[in-house]
């Protein structure tokens, strides 16, 4: 029975709807409210369309609200009774009829999110209803169905790719899109372009069987006089170029000299279409020979895109002096605190040792610009090195430009930079401020890339963007800034006295002055770019500390809410670099103060206190014993902080309609208790043992935590206590050892790796500070065998996971071998293999310790496995003595026990591993 609507229902909903366009916020929240609940019933979808389409005499006002809540619940439509979802289909295509274009718009939005949850293949009267009114008389419906399939071609191509009862719609479509290209409204030429190029990146046959055609169409259009038609052609081509460049290539002279004309295109989006397309042809190696001939004509052009456009500077406001202006809540972009230690070891292709890389995070992007966090998981940091990435103000030509030229940098290096010196050096002593501004954007776009082939030019170059630090324009300084940072490495070069005079101090020095600029814009830029000095400065930052300090404090008092959060980010780093040298107590007085103050003005919900709790974890690690008067409060807010937050999660689990809890407090709060455990050690118990509840207490909870970054977070402080104060730990180790066993997992959800790996780590801590034969931890040896053992020898387990349970085991062998040394040949090859690689370090020195604990233990457990035993002890290449010795003592034993034996196994080893045993070990 086809579906009618009941009078009572009907009334009730129109009723809210009217309501809802009422001003009154309480009113609005109870209207919410009630438009949820009607969700729960199976007809509320048929009521919206019946509004929408049936109800002439409502205002076209409220009808359009139906059909917005009804593209809002398309979803319903999947599980709602047959004759509901049949009368919401036919509804929406009434609609899509109606007289007035509010209610065909409304209809139109349907359509594109109705026929995208049910797919073509289950609504194919809608498709066909559309494609038919592309040859109807009336040429607004034309024009309505065509902008409704563009949308729908756009947002999901491949579920428009796809047979109906054994045709292809797409077969029919594609030839009827080719023909209306040439069609004489352009917004219909415009539409035809677009769906066509949206089916280029799914490989459409339908379409590549036209792909001759298809070329041919664009050519034709490309002289189009509309700019929506021409920015679908250049669209197009570069979709083309990525998906079948082989089809572009014989035309690459025409394809390339339209694309350099558009993208000096006087229409901004056909311009930004064009240049998208330089962007992806320099990210493919592949197309590097073909792109190469052209540089000499591109790289000018995308130079000079990249001048700040009329647009731009309207919404930069650039020169106010605007320190004392609050900012607006909403310049403020949400962080996400992904947080978590992890905890895994350096290595490199060759496994030769490489110096651990200090966590770079670019902070600022091009163009001095914030980025945007596409990623729930980004850290507090702005963190992505690609300025690709969303700005904080939408893509545009310049971005896209300076993108392009960057990529163009790595790919081709001072090939790019012979064809740009000329016009580079014409913008970088323009006297027009937007020129040079515009050079020195270009300047650091090409860093990464073409540093060896600037580098001879630094000499000129880096004082001569000190001094623009003193330029009126505070775009010119904040852009500036921004380069700085990004030659920041080869400033701070410890190669002679005369270098850190000439370059390190003047650049350190410019960058803390613009920290203190009255422009927000400069002062973001300054302190980010000096972050990035920092980072690359090292411990060379040392002997500046207390002016560098000094201005760092005066920021706190001189900045608003959003750079404030790139100041904490700078004093966090600061204490990364330069390690124990914060221990002088008069660095202690001078930056505590303001960051006591920062944190007694902060409410415990108050989301600014993740990033300082953040700063304060690297503070205090830096900080060491000299931390100990400041300590006791900031531990018993980290433990208030855990306390509140498990107990609001406890609350959320019993009534799951809570919305769940922020983890980001929970964590940090963890991991500023690593921060202090590292620093303080020992001196941690007068204030573990006052606290209530109990600190170990609450750490047993957050280690069977649901969420895998408070696990994560958790399990490292459980290392962190056993490596400095294990005294306070080994009470409570029951309790620990009964989670912690749990968390081994051969194979993690990719989600909770980083917990497992952390609880892999500390476990073989925990088995060093017990020491050797300890009977309470026997107890545990065995059921942690049996879970690291299978960690180890699981294909799919991930590498980084391998190598934290080799060790562990390792440990656990040297502190109990007579218990681990039975298993040894299960494990012997696998343990070799994971941890050959990584670089020489104590870690790595105490398991091998242990495993040759473990072979001398059980000799014949080796006996399958020599091959890679030997590989992984050449590859040494720094063995304590300690260790250096054992492995002397296990070759010289295999070797006197049976010498043929021996000689003929050596015998089949690589020569470079033959070679080795001889020099060192004379084996």
């Amino acid at each position: 029975m086809p579906w009618t609507p009941n009078p009572d229902g009907l009334q009730e909903i129109l009723q809210t709807i009217h309501e809802s366009t009422s001003v009154n916020h309480a009113a609005q929240r109870n209207i919410t409210q009630k438009l949820n609940q009607f969700t729960r019933s199976p007809e509320y979808i048929a009521y919206l369309a019946y509004i929408l389409s049936a109800m002439p005499q409502e205002e076209d006002r409220i009808r359009t609200i139906a059909g917005f809540l009804l593209k809002n619940n398309a979803r319903y439509i999947i599980s709602a009774p047959p004759e509901v979802a049949e009368y919401v289909k036919n509804a929406i295509l009434v609609a899509f009829t109606d007289s007035s274009v509010m209610i065909r718009n409304a209809a139109s939005q349907d359509i594109v999110t109705f026929l995208g949850t049910l797919e073509p293949r289950n609504w194919p009267e809608c498709l066909q209803h559309l494609v038919n009114a592309l040859d109807g008389p009336d040429f607004d419906r034309q024009e309505a169905a065509f902008n409704a399939l563009e949308k729908a071609c756009e947002d999901y191509p491949r579920k428009m790719d796809i047979e109906i009862n054994g045709t292809r719609p797409l077969d029919y479509m594609i030839p009827k899109f080719l023909q209306l290209s040439e069609h004489p409204s352009a917004k219909m030429r415009s539409h035809a372009v677009a769906c066509l190029s949206y089916f280029v990146p799914i490989n459409c046959q339908s379409l590549f069987v036209h792909v001759d055609t298809f070329i041919a169409c664009l050519f034709k259009r490309a002289s189009d006089d509309d700019p929506s038609v021409r920015r679908h052609v250049c669209q197009a081509l570069v979709l083309l170029l990525a998906a079948r460049p082989d089809k572009l290539m014989p035309e690459m002279s025409n394809v390339a000299e339209y694309m350099l004309y558009s993208t000096k295109d006087k229409n901004e989006n056909v311009a930004l279409e064009a240049c998208e397309f330089w962007l992806t042809f320099a990210e493919d190696p592949e197309l590097a020979p073909y792109l190469a001939p052209l540089l000499e004509k591109v790289a000018p052009v995308l130079l000079d895109c990249m001048v700040y456009g009329e647009d731009d500077l309207l919404w930069l406001e650039g020169d106010v002096e605007d320190a004392e202006v609050p900012d607006k809540e909403t310049d403020i972009k949400p962080r996400h605190y992904g947080g978590g230690k992890g905890h895994s070891f350096e290595r490199d292709d060759q496994g030769n040792p490489v110096e651990a890389p200090t966590e770079s995070k670019p902070r600022i992007g091009a163009y001095g610009e914030e980025l945007a966090d596409s990623d729930e998981e980004d850290e507090y940091d702005y963190d992505d090195d690609d300025f690709a990435d969303e700005m904080s103000t939408e893509w545009n030509l310049r971005k896209c430009a300076a993108a392009a030229l960057d990529v163009l940098a790595v790919r081709f290096s001072g090939e790019l930079l012979n064809h740009l010196l000329g016009p580079l050096k014409d913008k970088l002593w323009s006297t027009d401020w937007l020129q040079r501004e515009s050079g020195i954007l270009a300047l650091g776009a090409m860093a990464e890339g073409c540093i060896e082939a600037i580098e001879p030019h630094l000499p000129t170059l880096i004082p001569y963007l000190i001094n623009t630090l003193n330029d009126s324009k505070p775009l010119v300084r904040s852009i500036t800034c921004w380069t700085l940072g990004r030659y920041a490495s080869w400033c701070t070069q410890p190669i002679s006295e005369e270098h850190k005079a000439n370059y390190f101090i003047p650049t350190m020095e410019g960058l803390l002055r613009m920290v203190l600029d009255n422009n927000k814009r400069v002062q973001e830029a300054g302190c980010s770019a000096f972050a990035t000095l920092e980072e690359d400065a090292g411990p060379e930052l040392a002997p500046y500390l207390e002016p560098v300090l000094q201005n760092l404090v005066f920021a706190f008092e001189k900045y608003q809410h959003k750079n404030m959060l790139i100041l904490y980010d700078a004093v966090g780093t600061l204490a990364d670099a330069v390690g124990r040298a914060l221990q002088n107590p008069a660095y202690v007085d001078i930056l505590m103060p303001p960051l006591t103050k920062r944190w007694s003005k902060l409410a415990d919900d108050d989301e600014d206190l993740i990033p300082l709790l953040e700063c304060l974890a690297s503070v205090t690690i830096a900080m060491g014993p000299a931390f100990l008067p400041y300590a006791g409060p900031v531990f018993e807010r980290c433990c208030n902080l855990i306390h509140n937050s498990l107990l609001q999660y406890q609350q959320f689990q019993q009534n799951p309609e809570l919305e769940e809890p922020d983890k980001s407090f929970l964590v940090v709060a963890l991991d500023l208790l690593s921060g202090l455990t590292q620093g303080l050690g020992a001196n941690m118990e007068g204030l573990v043992n006052s606290s209530t509840p109990h600190l170990l207490q609450l750490l047993i909870v957050c280690l069977k935590h649901p969420q895998a970054p408070v696990r994560q977070s958790a399990y490292a402080l459980v290392g962190d206590m056993a490596v400095n104060c294990f005294a306070i730990l080994r009470p409570h180790m029951a309790g620990v050892m009964n989670e912690l066993i749990l968390q081994l997992d051969p194979e993690p959800k990719f989600e909770f790796i980083s917990a497992s790996n952390n609880a892999a780590w500390s476990v073989g801590e925990v088995a060093l500070r017990y020491g050797a034969n300890d009977p309470e931890f026997q107890q545990w040896v065995n059921p942690l065998i049996a879970r690291l053992v299978p960690i180890l020898l699981h294909p799919k387990a991930p590498r980084s996971l391998h190598e934290n349970a080799a060790v562990s085991i390792g440990r656990i062998g040297l502190m109990h071998p007579q218990l681990v040394a039975p298993h040894l040949g299960d494990f012997a090859q696998a343990w070799c293999q994971a941890l050959y690689e990584i670089r020489d370090n104590e870690e790595k020195d105490s398991a091998f310790r242990g495993l040759c604990t473990l072979v001398q233990t059980n000799p014949a457990g080796i006996a399958k496995s020599l091959l890679w035993f030997c590989n992984s002890i050449v590859r040494w290449n720094h063995p304590s003595p300690e260790l250096n010795a054992m492995f002397q003592s296990l070759l010289q034993g295999f070797k006197a026990h049976d010498p043929q034996g021996w000689a003929a196994q050596v015998a089949m080893f690589p020569p470079a591993i033959q070679e080795r045993l001889q020099q060192r070990y004379g084996v």
